[in-house]
């Protein structure tokens, strides 16, 4: 099985603006991504981390990355192909309440 990254982004107001019903099938749906063995959390504070050079190591405060949509979790998956991935993240909160989930292939290092 193939490992993709997802990244989901959405705000407060997306989600508020969804049905209740909706949100909370959208949670049970990551209850059984978790439960499959999804690696899941809630995005916390950002860092960057330079060490241009290998001259010394600095960090900023934030994230690098800028999008519409604030970053609010992460999970990795296993899922036979993209599309397989696709369709697991479909039923997410951010997919469902009006954000997004990016899927990032994690190829071999």
């Amino acid at each position: 099985m193939a490992k993709f990254l997802t990244i989901g982004y959405g705000d407060q107001a997306g989600y508020d603006s969804t049905a209740a019903e909706l949100r909370e099938r959208a949670h049970a749906h990551d209850g059984r991504l978790r439960q499959a063995g999804a690696e899941m959390g809630i995005a916390g504070s950002p860092v960057q981390v330079r060490n241009h050079d290998a001259t010394g190591t600095v960090v900023e405060k934030g994230p690098f990355l800028s999008a519409a949509l604030p970053v609010a979790g992460f999970a990795l998956i296993e899922a036979d192909s993209l599309d397989e991935a696709i369709e697991a993240v479909s039923g997410t909160p951010c997919a469902i309440a009006h954000g997004v989930v990016e899927v990032w292939p994690l190829n071999e290092a």
